[in-house]
């Protein structure tokens, strides 16, 4: 029922595509709140989460899609498969295909692997997250949200903070929050900013933006995929990007602060901001992104498969 069998970048998606997927996920946040959260939708289907990178969020997410919707969902970990033991990605997937699976969701540490495993395969794939690439189910989860507090997203501004030389997250939601006619600013050092940055708003700090943006994206300072250091201290960093009490207190009354998870406490976002359990600023809308984030996969499962 989308336009393309496989969502491998948003550019797959077209607007008419986002708004069903939007839409359908209104239905299935009622379905999460109720006592009994499952429905047969997709009994008898099987789906596979075939991660060959670390993951909390986006893997347990889809599991719980897709149980929620009463499909079968099969774990597949890297670490501890037959890749150990010199098996190769193709002999993986022929084993997968071999178990009479119906979609397969691929997060990968090397840019364009998802791509190349929907070449290899006839049934639909879904990209959780390949290299520095994209990360679309997380854009769709991140615009969600953000409809879901503002309702109308047609000129918003969207302030987007941090690590973009290495954020496939970031590169998601750029191209979704404008084609969906939202205002996106960067605000990053520049020795994390990709070469090409031509026809974006930049910013050098945090405080350009605090006061005028609508949302403040804080990005995941990607340590595990920086070659070198890239900023004198950390110290220097929460000078310029690092969001505190006192930004918070100047943001706009309903300014909104997300992060695709999980946060660097003190580097992105400060302790004291986060808070415990839960944060003691409303503008801090993390864990709606989590809720928002099962609803929009239970939407794409359905809209794939059902």
């Amino acid at each position: 029922m989308l336009s393309k069998k496989s969502i491998l970048q948003v550019d797959d998606l077209e607007k008419e595509d986002v708004i069903k997927i939007m839409d359908t996920a209104d239905s299935f946040t009622d379905i999460s709140k109720r006592e009994i959260k499952k429905v047969p939708i997709l009994r008898g289907k099987a789906v596979v989460n075939l991660f060959f990178e670390s993951s909390t969020r986006t893997r347990t997410s889809f599991e719980v899609a897709a149980k929620r919707l009463s499909a079968d969902m099969i774990n597949f970990s890297a670490s501890t498969s037959s890749l150990k033991k010199g098996e190769s990605i193709m002999d993986t997937l022929r084993t997968i295909l071999a178990m009479q699976v119906d979609l397969v969701v691929v997060r990968h540490s090397d840019s364009g692997t998802v791509k190349m495993v929907d070449d290899l395969i006839d049934i639909p794939v879904i990209n959780a997250g390949d290299g520095k690439h994209q990360h679309p189910t997380q854009a769709l989860l991140d615009l969600y949200t953000i409809r879901s507090r503002f309702k109308e997203c047609r000129g918003l501004k969207v302030a987007i903070v941090g690590d973009f030389l290495n954020s496939r997250v970031a590169a998601s939601d750029i191209l979704l929050f404008e084609k969906m006619g939202m205002d996106v600013s960067i605000v990053a050092p520049s020795m994390l900013l990709p070469e090409d940055c031509s026809g974006f708003k930049i910013y050098s700090c945090i405080d350009d933006v605090i006061e005028s943006a609508d949302i403040i994206y804080m990005l995941r300072m990607q340590f595990e995929r920086q070659g070198r250091k890239f900023y004198p201290s950390i110290r220097e960093y929460n000078r310029f990007f690092s969001l505190n009490r006192d930004r918070v207190g100047r943001m706009k009354e309903s300014a909104v602060i997300m992060h695709p998870g999980p946060v660097n406490r003190g580097i992105e976002i400060s302790d004291e901001v986060m808070g415990g359990t839960r944060s003691p600023y409303s503008s801090v809308i993390i864990e709606d992104q989590v809720t928002g984030g099962v609803a929009i996969r239970m939407a794409i499962l359905y809209l794939i498969l059902g």
